[in-house]
C-alpha cells in the first residue's frame, strides 16, 4: 500500500426535502472512506444461480438459447468478465444419472397459485445434460451440484464423472469454460426437515458424511464402481477422467442458513469438527452460503417497503460476519451461493417489481463490503424473482392462471441492478469498493477505487415511491446531494451522472438505465444512452426509488 492514499476530500452534502411544510431543509455532511478501508470486488461478483431440473432450458440442447447468451454478454460487456453460473438448488438432490437419456427427463406436480412454476420432484439426466455448459460465454466459472441428499455413491460418482468429462472435453474447454467448484448437496441443514435425513440430523453427522464423501488423494484408487465406499468419492471421478486434481475443488456448506455457533449448522461449527483440517480438506476451497430477506413458502404476503429498507438489508447481511471472517481464516472463499429476496420464488408484487432492483442494488453493493465474494442470484423458470425469464412463459408467475397469450423471453427489473453494480464495477480487474457513511435511513451510497483513486460512485435513494402515491397527488420525494471534488481531478469542472430510472416502485416494467432499455425481444440494449453532468456546487437530485451512479473525469 502506497505511502500517501489520495482521499476523496469531497464532502457529500445531502439537502433533503422532509416535507412541504418543512422550509429548511437538513443537511448532513458525509466523509468517504479512506482509500485504505477498501474491499476487493471480482468482475464477475454478480453471478447467477439456476435451479437444475430446467437448466435445459436455459442453455438450449441442439443450440443455444440467445436470450440468456445475450443478456448475460450484456454483463461481460461491462466487467470484460463472464458471470458465474451455479447449476443445483432443491432440484440437485433430486437427481439421478442414466445414460440412456439424452439431456433430462423431468417429473413435476402440479402447479398452484402459490407455486405457478414448481420444482421437478425427480430429475434424470445423461451425459449430453451437462456438455451443453458449452453454450456458456467462452470463460465462464460453473457450480454443478451432485445429490448428496440420497445418499447414493454410486449415483453420485455418475453425475460427478460425467460433469467432470463434460468440461475437459474439447467443446467446453477449448472456450475457457471452466467447473469451478463441484457443490455436495443443497441445504444439508435441512434434510430433517425434507425427509433426506432422520429428525435429530445434526452438524457433526453431515461433517462425517461429507469427509466420506470428498476423501482423501493418498488413498488407493479403484477402478470400478462396484463396491464403493463413500471414500471412494472423489478419487473415482478424477481418476475415470484423468484429471489433475487440483483442476476443481469443492464447496463446503451450502447451508439454509447459519447459526453462526459452534453448536448448529455453521462455517463454525464446521471447522472446528475439523472439515478442513482432514486430508480432505485440501479439495475445500469455499463455503457457501444461503440467504434470503424474507419466506413466501407459506404464501405470506410480502411487503415491498420492508423487502428496499436501508436498515433491514444492512441487519439481513451483518448477522453474517462472523461466518465470513471465520471462512476467510481458513483461507477459503466465502459466497452467497444462492440468494434472493424471497425464499421459495419470490412474493407476487414484491419481488417482481421495480423496488426490487434498489433492494438487490444494495443488497449486493452491500455485501461487496462484508467481503463475501460472490453472490449467485437465484432463478428458475417462471419464478416470480428472476433476473431473467429465458423461454416463453404460458402461465402467470403470480398465480399461475393461464396468460391471455404467451410471454416471450424477457428480463425482469432486478436485472438492472446487476446492471448498474457491473458497470460501477468496471473494467480494471482491480476495482474496490468502500460505503458512504451516511446518516440517512432512506438514502446508501457506495464508492468505487482502482488503484486507490476513487473512479465512480453509487448513490441509491430506498424510500418507496408507488403508483397510489402518483394517483392521489403525492409529490414525488427528491434528496439533492451536493458532491465536492476528488483532491486528484485537479481542474475537473463537472462529473458524469447516469440514471436507474424507476416510474414507480411497484411498477413490473419500464425501467431504464441511462434512458436505454435491457426489456427487449432479443435481450440487447435498445435506444441511446443519456448521461447528465453536475458543475461544482450544484446539487444532483436522486428521486425517490431511483439510483445515480457518478463518474469522477479528471482532467
Amino acid at each position: 500500500m502506497p505511502s500517501f492514499l489520495p482521499i476523496l476530500a469531497a464532502l457529500v452534502t445531502f439537502a433533503v426535502s422532509l416535507t412541504a411544510v418543512s422550509p429548511i431543509p437538513a443537511v448532513i455532511d458525509i466523509v468517504v472512506p479512506p482509500a485504505f478501508d477498501l474491499h476487493t470486488v471480482s468482475p464477475s461478483f454478480v453471478s447467477l444461480s439456476i435451479e437444475q431440473d430446467r437448466w435445459t432450458d436455459w442453455s438450449g440442447t441442439t443450440s443455444r438459447n440467445e436470450f440468456f447468451y445475450n443478456v448475460m454478454e450484456n454483463l461481460k460487456d461491462l466487467t470484460g468478465s463472464s458471470p458465474g453460473i451455479r447449476i443445483g438448488a432443491n432440484s440437485e438432490d433430486r437427481t439421478d444419472f442414466n445414460r440412456a437419456v439424452q439431456y433430462a427427463e423431468d417429473v413435476f406436480p402440479a402447479p398452484n397459485p402459490t407455486t405457478p412454476y414448481p420444482e421437478a420432484t425427480h430429475i434424470t439426466v445423461g451425459d449430453g445434460y451437462y456438455t451443453t455448459a458449452k453454450y456458456l460465454l467462452p470463460d465462464t466459472e460453473v457450480i454443478w451440484g451432485v445429490n448428496f441428499g440420497k445418499k447414493n455413491l454410486t449415483a453420485a460418482v455418475l453425475e460427478a464423472t460425467s460433469i467432470m468429462r463434460a468440461f475437459s472435453g474439447p467443446d467446453i474447454s477449448n472456450l475457457g469454460i471452466s467447473l469451478k467448484y463441484l457443490e455436495i448437496g443443497n441445504e444439508p441443514d435441512l434434510y430433517m426437515n425434507n425427509g433426506l435425513r432422520s429428525g435429530d440430523y445434526n452438524v457433526g453427522q453431515y461433517v462425517t458424511e461429507y469427509l466420506e464423501f470428498v476423501p482423501s488423494p493418498l488413498k488407493r484408487i479403484p477402478h470400478s464402481l462396484q463396491c464403493l465406499r463413500w471414500s471412494d468419492f472423489a478419487n473415482v471421478i478424477f481418476q475415470e477422467i484423468e484429471l489433475n486434481t487440483t483442476s476443481t475443488r469443492f464447496l463446503a456448506g451450502a447451508f439454509a442458513g447459519s447459526s453462526s455457533n459452534l453448536n448448529g449448522f455453521s462455517p463454525q461449527a464446521i471447522y472446528n469438527l475439523g472439515i478442513t483440517e482432514s486430508p480432505a480438506g485440501e479439495y475445500i476451497a469455499a463455503f457457501s452460503e444461503h440467504h434470503y430477506q424474507g419466506s413466501f413458502c407459506s404464501g405470506s404476503e410480502g411487503v415491498l417497503s420492508d423487502l428496499m429498507n436501508k436498515a433491514n438489508i444492512r441487519g439481513n447481511l451483518s448477522q453474517y460476519a462472523s461466518d465470513i471472517q471465520a471462512t476467510h481464516a481458513q483461507g477459503l472463499e466465502y459466497i452467497f451461493g444462492e440468494t434472493n429476496s424471497y425464499s421459495c420464488h419470490g412474493a407476487p408484487g414484491v419481488s417482481n417489481t421495480a423496488g426490487a432492483a434498489i433492494w438487490a442494488l444494495d443488497y449486493m453493493l452491500y455485501a461487496a463490503t462484508l467481503d463475501i465474494q460472490h453472490v449467485y442470484f437465484h432463478d428458475g423458470i417462471g419464478f416470480k424473482y428472476n433476473l431473467i425469464q429465458p423461454v416463453t412463459l404460458t402461465r402467470s408467475i403470480l398465480d399461475g392462471s393461464t396468460l391471455p397469450s404467451p410471454l416471450s423471453p424477457h428480463v425482469q427489473p432486478q436485472y438492472y441492478a446487476g446492471i448498474v453494480a457491473a458497470e460501477a464495477i468496471g473494467k480494471s480487474g482491480n476495482t474496490q469498493i468502500s460505503e458512504l457513511d451516511i446518516d440517512d435511513p432512506q438514502i446508501s451510497g457506495f464508492v468505487f477505487y482502482e488503484d486507490y483513486e476513487e473512479k465512480r460512485m453509487i448513490l441509491i435513494n430506498h424510500t418507496p415511491y408507488f403508483y397510489e402515491d402518483e394517483s392521489a397527488g403525492t409529490q414525488r420525494p427528491v434528496t439533492d446531494v451536493r458532491i465536492n471534488f476528488p483532491k486528484h481531478c485537479g481542474g475537473t469542472q463537472n462529473i458524469v451522472v447516469k440514471m436507474l430510472e424507476i416510474q414507480h416502485s411497484d411498477d413490473t416494467s419500464g425501467v431504464t438505465w441511462g434512458g436505454q432499455s435491457y426489456d427487449t425481444s432479443d435481450g440487447l440494449v435498445k435506444g441511446s444512452p443519456f448521461t447528465g453532468t453536475v458543475a461544482l456546487n450544484e446539487s444532483l437530485g436522486v428521486p425517490a426509488s431511483q439510483a445515480a451512479l457518478v463518474v469522477f473525469e479528471c482532467s
